[in-house]
């Protein structure tokens, strides 16, 4: 599963695993990926540190590299208590009565929320910069647009290509005018932020409009098949993510939670707004179903909403409430049906790629040569 992208990155195949955990970007990269660790849950330079020391000390000198996320366009002198203060009252109570009525237990007094959406916010996501830049990264995905221009340069200096996410091929032209190196076209398949264009359509139209920029294929993909499909396209790799979100290198904090996913169908997703106040593609649950609700009070905008309900996500995972449950994942969950690890979802997309490409050799009456 070889292109010209990943020669110029020097991995064995075209498969590029964003994951939050680093012992999985670690494998990815052993395996003959390429591993993106995601930064936005690092609110502590220190943290991030940390965990890229583990990535280094264990990914055997093979590459890898970092997903952040900021906005193009930045908004001076805005802190998180100034967000917080725009947050309504009535939402906060909707919060409350929607916990209230599944019995989530408080945290513990002086126990801080496990997960902030201050991740979101450009001053963090630089301070992760300043960290990273140390270390051997070979690629900085920004998954909010193009990063600013500076960032760009900066990455550049250093020989860091820079990839950034698309949901359209009017995106991906923006990226390419800014400088990009690397576009990701991901499709309405996708978990987590995704667009309305399904990536059978999105695919071949980035490729179209940002030529010679090579393309990866996102959303929706976790077999060989699909990668080979992905080529087919015109992509020179794929972005996967939910998959191996069901490792066994994964850290889900939740038994509970690895069930869901391994009972979920492809069927079993839902595009909301409840977490980030952005739609983002995850688990439907209770809690996402209240948040759609037409009668309740309707999702903040982003990063509004992310704080307002960073405390509860936060009880929900602690306290493993079934029917709140959730995690951002995509259509692909209805083939997370096992626990595997990282290398054994490598084999079987080796195999699945080869399946697909000696069926289309015997289509075209290739076989044999």
């Amino acid at each position: 599963m070889q292109t010209e992208l990943s020669k110029k990155l020097g991995v064995e195949h075209a498969i590029f695993g964003f994951t939050p955990f680093p012992a999985v970007a670690a494998a990815i990269s052993r395996a003959g990926g390429f591993g993106v660790l995601g930064a936005v849950r690092y609110t502590a330079p220190d943290d991030l540190k940390r965990d890229l020391d583990w990535v280094e000390a264990h990914a055997e000198g093979r590459p890898y590299g970092l997903d952040v996320v900021m906005p193009a366009k930045k908004v001076e002198g805005v802190t998180e208590t100034d967000v917080e203060a725009m947050i309504p009252e009535g939402h906060r109570q909707f919060v409350q009565d929607t916990l209230a009525k599944y019995g989530v237990p408080e945290l513990a007094e002086g126990e801080a929320s496990g997960w902030r959406i201050t991740g979101w916010m450009e001053q963090v996501a630089r301070t992760q910069l300043d960290v990273a830049f140390d270390y051997p990264i070979r690629l900085l995905a920004n998954a909010l647009g193009s990063p600013p221009a500076d960032i760009v340069a900066r990455a550049h200096d250093r020989g860091v290509l820079v990839a950034a996410l698309a949901g359209s091929a009017r995106h991906a032209r923006k990226h390419q005018e800014a400088g990009i190196d690397i576009v990701v076209a991901q499709g309405y398949e996708a978990g987590g932020h995704t667009g309305e264009i399904a990536s059978m359509v999105l695919t071949p139209e980035v490729v179209d409009a940002v030529d010679p920029l090579p393309v990866l294929a996102a959303g929706g993909i976790g077999s060989g098949e699909q990668v080979a499909a992905a080529l087919a396209l015109g992509a020179q790799g794929a972005w996967l993510g939910s998959i191996w979100l069901t490792t066994t290198e994964a850290e889900l904090p939740s038994p509970k939670l690895i069930q869901k996913l391994l009972a979920a169908g492809s069927g079993d997703t839902v595009r909301s707004r409840a977490l980030t106040g952005k739609p983002a593609r995850q688990l439907r649950t209770e809690w996402t179903d209240a948040w759609d609700d037409p009668e309740g009070p309707g999702t903040l905008p982003m990063p509004l909403q992310g704080l307002l309900v960073a405390e509860a996500v936060s009880r929900i995972q602690k306290y493993e409430v079934e029917p709140l449950l959730g995690t951002p994942v995509g259509q692909i969950v209805g083939r997370m049906t096992s626990e595997r690890s990282v290398q054994a979802v490598f084999d079987d997309l080796t195999r699945g790629f080869e399946r697909a490409v000696d069926r289309i050799n015997r289509i075209a009456g290739r076989s044999g040569q």
